[in-house]
């Protein structure tokens, strides 16, 4: 049966766990608040009259721990929780599902799928997790995990894994892919996603996985009742399948990579599924995959139902940068030049943001396809040219030259630019080198996986960079262990920094509200703060900025209150003002926070804003509501 998001919502604030109907409720029940990624609410008690009363009212912590005997730690507590009938759904750095109570924070069940047996996994991030999937059955709810290779369904109301669904509650991921992959180096961190009676999953792939055949990503479908599989996606086409000509030299039989490991939206009205896809192996050098390379860093369409391809756009050709699509893409509708459109966006790590038709994947605005800087590595040919939106304008810095350099002093300056001189530098695009490429937006962006906000009464989106640049180094792979096959990869230091010091300028994060009706820019601000930096030794005398930045990959949602809730890897949650950018209300978080966070109002009529913070052995949930 096909449900909207407004019958959903209905649906388990009348049946969920069995309790009466309460128009108090304003859930959270999808991971970007609704299965479009708007990251909104309509909950509006904490607005920018009341804000300043806002206050810790709980928190929770894992209590997650390294384990000696798996040689394994947890991350980054990355999750944004689920809100359903006053139910929080929350998956930890381990990958254990926990349910809270949404107005205390007292733990009702939690279901352990023991991940960390399979030891530490293979990729940069370690221990992460980022959220779970909700689908209803009749009036039983189910919680769909996807951790490492295994795909979950448990009960709602127990946590107990429901044992119709494939074996004994869980399928295998690995088990259907083109090709046999080794278990632990298979990884999941975004959550699947779900349209009607199918829950669609992804993958994560380690970057320092590069050899013929590592794990590919390949896009699929399951039943969310008996997890018997339904339909797959080639994200590098076989044999017989569109784009195969893009991969020369046949290249499309070895490469693998190319997946979707942030998280999927959807046009659930019309069926259309989005793919934001990420870069193939290796991900730095492409001499051994020549051409385009469909559909690596493409936008993708589906039909949800079917998995057949309705239209894509490659945002980088032959990527060779790291420049995944990391953000799910934003279901929106806007009005360009007074006329509505029904679009998506997809914002990039390069600060790039691209708009189009979600049916029909016509640009909102031109895309020009420019040259871009030539390759000096042996073997590689970089594609000539990359698309550039005309509108909106770029939210992120790119590029760098020796003008770019630090000047918090004279002498800190010229010691800057004396390392600036030993590395290649240029626009956006300019490739990884043997010299040492400085590479802005760098690996984090840009955008990332916290995407960005939408208000559809304003048409306005709102997205949270981070300003850091990188060195892509490329050399023959150090003492070529069997995992690295790649005939160069990228060695060494990849930080721009000396001694701890940015070697360009700051601001090193921003706040930016994109007019999307006028493809313009409303207002883009500073965010947030970066205390290591300020209390460097060499800066121990120098006027700093009120505001240095603080970069990372979390993003804000946006509430009908008039407020932006946002922590983006700073020390503080923020609610910022909407048609500012300006704080109206901050408060300090017991550690640096990791996630993006979510906002609901739970049946006593309060109203909670939760974000995750910290990680390792300082994982903590932190609930604020109004005092």
């Amino acid at each position: 049966m096909r449900m909207t998001t407004t019958a959903f919502l209905v649906l388990v604030a009348g049946l969920t766990l069995g309790a009466r109907p309460d128009s108090r409720m304003i859930e959270w029940p999808y991971y970007g608040g609704d299965q479009a990624g708007t990251k909104w609410s309509a909950a509006a008690d904490i607005n920018r009259d009341t804000v300043g009363r806002l206050d810790l009212a709980w928190s929770w912590k894992p209590n997650e721990k390294p384990l000696p005997e798996f040689h394994t730690q947890p991350g980054s507590f990355e999750n944004t929780p689920l809100m359903i009938d006053n139910v929080l759904y929350v998956s930890t750095p381990y990958n254990r599902v926990v349910a809270l109570d949404a107005e205390s924070g007292r733990e009702l069940w939690a279901y352990d799928p023991k991940a960390y047996e399979a030891g530490q996994p293979p990729n940069g991030t370690g221990f992460v997790h980022r959220g779970v999937a909700a689908w209803r059955d009749g009036d039983k709810l189910r919680i769909f995990l996807n951790s490492r290779d295994r795909l979950m369904c448990l009960d709602g109301r127990t946590g107990e894994p429901v044992e119709t669904f494939g074996a004994q509650g869980a399928v295998s991921l690995v088990d259907g892919l083109k090709w046999k992959v080794d278990p632990k180096q298979y990884t999941n961190t975004s959550p699947p996603i779900v349209f009607r009676n199918l829950v669609i999953v992804g993958n994560g792939v380690a970057d320092r996985l590069a050899y013929p055949k590592d794990p590919p990503g390949d896009v699929r479908a399951f039943d969310a009742r008996t997890g018997k599989a339904v339909w797959t996606f080639h994200t590098v086409p076989q044999a017989g399948e569109f784009g195969t000509d893009t991969w020369d030299e046949e290249s499309w039989k070895v490469t693998g990579h190319t997946n979707v490991w942030a998280p999927m939206t959807l046009d659930e009205r019309r069926g259309l599924l989005y793919l934001p896809v990420s870069t193939p192996s290796n991900d730095f050098y492409g001499g051994k995959r020549p051409g385009a390379n469909l559909f690596a860093e493409t936008l993708v369409c589906l039909d949800a139902a079917t998995g057949v391809r309705k239209w894509h756009f490659q945002t980088v050709h032959h990527g060779i940068w790291d420049y995944d699509l990391p953000s799910p893409p934003n279901v929106v509708t806007i009005k360009p030049e007074g006329r509505a459109v029904d679009a998506v966006v997809q914002l990039t790590k390069q600060g790039l943001v691209f708009v189009f038709d979600r049916v029909s994947g016509k640009p909102v605005w031109p895309i020009e396809e420019r040259p871009v800087p030539a390759s000096d590595m042996p073997g590689e040919r970089a594609w000539p040219t990359q698309p550039f939106p005309t509108k909106p304008p770029a939210i992120a810095e790119q590029g760098a030259t020796e003008l770019d350099a630090i000047d918090f002093t004279a002498d800190l300056h010229a010691a800057a630019v004396a390392e600036l001189k030993k590395l290649r530098l240029g626009p956006l695009y300019t490739p990884p080198s043997a010299q040492g490429t400085l590479q802005r937006p760098g690996i984090i962006g840009g955008a990332n996986w916290g995407g960005a906000a939408f208000d559809a009464s304003t048409g306005r989106l709102y997205v949270k960079t981070s300003n850091q640049a990188h060195v892509a180094r490329l050399g023959k792979p150090e003492n070529r262990p069997s995992e690295v096959e790649a005939e160069y990869t990228r060695l060494g230091d990849t930080s721009a920094e000396l001694n701890g010091i940015p070697l360009l300028k700051g601001p090193y994060a921003h706040l930016t509200a994109l007019d999307l009706n006028r493809g313009t820019i409303a207002w883009r601000v500073p965010f947030g703060d970066l205390p290591s930096l300020r209390q460097h030794p060499a800066l121990k005398d120098v006027k700093l900025p009120d505001r240095l930045g603080a970069p990372g990959a979390p993003g804000t949602i946006g509430t009908a209150g008039g407020l932006l809730f946002v922590g983006g890897g700073d020390g503080a949650l923020h609610a910022v003002n909407t048609d500012t950018g300006l704080d109206e209300w901050s408060a300090p978080l017991p550690q640096r926070s990791s996630a993006t966070p979510m906002t609901y109002r739970a049946r006593n009529g309060k109203q909670f804003v939760v974000i995750a913070v910290g990680g390792r052995t300082n994982a903590e949930l932190v609930a604020f509501a109004l005092r």
